[in-house]
C-alpha cells in the first residue's frame, strides 16, 4: 500500500508521552500516591530506559514533583496532573453508557455472544475501558451481561450477552446512511480519483448488498462477495468503536474464532485501500479507518483522546522549559569559555544531521529507549503503545 505521510504521522506516538503515562500510573497506584525514586529507578529496565530516573523526572515539572525527605528522594504528581487525572476520571464516569454500548456491541458482533475475558482486555484501552470494567459495567448491568466460567480457570473466564438490545445492533455504516437519506448502506471511499484502478475495484465491491456485522455469518458462503462485504464491515465497527479509530492486526486477529474472519486478515484489509490503511511503521502492522481521519486529525474526538491529549501537551510544555533552561545554562558556560555561539550552533546542526537525530532525542543523549529493532523490546514497547494506556 502507498503509504500516506499524513496517516503515517497519525500513526506515530510521542516515545516519551507513552512512557511518561506509565510512569504517571505507576504513581496513582503507589500508597499515599507518592513513588520512591530507587523504587521507580527499579522499574526503568521495564519502561525501555536506561539513564539516572531523577534525570528522567527533572525534565518534566510541569508533570512530576520531586521532594527529598526521609533521606531519600520521591516523586509524586504536580497540581496540573493530578487536575488532568481527576478530569480523566471524571469523563470515565460520564462515558459509561458508552462503554455499555461499546461492550454490548462488541458481543453482539461475535459468533456465539461470548467473548473471552484476555481477548476483551487485549482491546480495553483502545475501547477506553477502565480496568476495573468487568466490576464497573459488567456486574453493573446483568440484565444486558454476565461473566461465565466454565472451566473453573482465569483464562477461561468469559463475558456473555444476556440481551439482545436491537439499538444496539445498528452499525456506524448503517448509522451514517439514515443521516444522509441514502436507502442503502455503502461505505466511503477515502482515495484521491487518481487512484483508477483502485476506484474501479471499489465500485465493484459496493455493488455487493451491504451486510450488517451483527447478522449472523453463518448464513453466509464462506469465500464470497457477501462474506467479504460482512468481515469488511465487521472490521470497519470494531475500528469505529476504539477511540482513535485503529488497531494492530494482531489484536483483531486474536477475535478471529470469534468474529468469524478469515485466517489472512492483513490481505482482506490490503484488497480494500480506499476504506483501510494499512501500515508496517515500526514493523509492525497497523490497521486505520479512513475515513476517521482529515490529514492526520480525527475527525471525531472522543472525550477521553481530549483528555488525554491535554496530557501530551502538558508534557511538551515541561521538556521545553527544561530544554530552554538547558539552552540558558549551555550558552553562558560557553560565552564563560570565550567560545563563538554561530560555530557551535553550526557544529550541533552537522552532528544532528550525521547521526539523523529525532526531534523528540534530548539534547545530551541521555535516556534514551533501546532500540525499537531488538524483537523483545520491540514487543514491549508495542504492548504499551497499541494498548493505549496513554493510546
Amino acid at each position: 500500500m502507498k503509504k500516506d505521510p499524513d496517516l503515517e504521522s497519525a500513526l506515530s506516538r510521542n516515545r516519551r508521552w507513552i512512557v511518561n503515562n506509565q510512569i504517571k500510573n505507576i504513581i496513582l497506584r503507589h500508597p499515599n500516591q507518592e513513588i520512591p525514586i530507587a523504587f521507580l529507578q527499579k522499574k526503568f529496565k521495564t519502561l525501555d530506559l536506561k539513564g539516572k530516573a531523577l534525570n528522567w523526572l527533572h525534565k518534566y515539572p510541569s508533570c512530576f514533583n520531586v521532594t527529598f525527605t526521609s533521606e531519600e528522594h520521591c516523586c509524586h504528581l504536580s497540581k496540573r496532573m493530578m487536575s488532568l487525572v481527576e478530569e480523566e476520571e471524571s469523563v470515565r464516569e460520564s462515558q459509561e453508557n458508552a462503554f455499555v454500548c461499546r461492550l454490548a456491541k462488541l458481543l453482539m458482533m461475535s459468533v456465539n455472544k461470548r467473548i473471552n475475558v484476555l481477548k476483551i482486555n487485549e482491546l480495553k484501552r483502545n475501547l477506553g475501558f477502565p480496568d476495573d470494567y468487568i466490576v464497573r459495567i459488567v456486574a453493573k448491568y446483568p440484565n444486558l451481561f454476565r461473566v461465565v466460567n466454565e472451566g473453573g480457570r482465569k483464562s477461561s473466564m468469559e463475558i456473555e450477552l444476556v440481551h439482545w438490545d436491537p439499538q444496539f445492533a445498528v452499525s456506524t455504516v448503517e448509522t451514517a446512511a439514515r443521516r444522509s437519506g441514502n436507502i442503502r448502506p455503502t461505505f466511503s471511499c477515502s482515495l484521491p480519483f487518481s487512484w483508477v484502478k483502485s476506484w474501479e475495484r471499489f465500485r465493484e465491491f459496493d455493488l455487493v448488498p451491504y451486510f450488517s456485522p451483527y447478522v449472523d455469518p453463518r448464513e453466509l458462503v464462506e469465500g464470497s462477495k457477501e462474506m467479504e462485504k460482512r468481515n469488511v464491515g465487521l472490521v470497519h465497527e470494531v475500528l469505529s468503536l476504539t477511540l482513535w479509530k485503529k488497531s494492530s492486526i494482531v489484536k483483531l486477529g486474536h477475535f478471529r474464532r470469534e468474529f468469524a474472519l478469515p485466517d489472512r486478515l492483513n490481505v482482506l484489509l490490503l484488497k480494500h485501500p480506499g476504506i483501510f490503511y494499512v501500515s508496517n511503521k515500526y514493523q509492525i502492522y497497523t490497521v486505520l479507518l479512513r475515513e476517521a481521519y482529515v490529514g492526520s486529525k480525527l475527525v471525531e474526538k472522543d472525550p477521553l483522546v481530549v483528555v488525554k491529549e491535554k496530557f501530551g501537551e502538558l508534557m511538551q510544555e515541561g521538556l521545553h522549559e527544561y530544554n530552554q533552561r538547558r539552552r540558558h545554562i549551555n550558552m553562558e558556560k560557553r560565552r564563560k569559555k570565550g567560545v563563538p555561539l554561530a560555530r557551535v550552533d553550526e557544529v550541533k546542526c552537522r552532528r544532528r544531521r550525521s547521526e539523523n537525530a529525532d526531534s523528540d532525542d534530548d539534547e545530551d543523549g541521555d535516556n534514551k529507549l533501546g532500540g525499537l529493532f531488538d524483537p523483545e523490546e520491540r514487543k514491549r514497547f508495542y504492548k504499551v503503545l497499541f494498548d493505549d494506556d496513554t493510546s
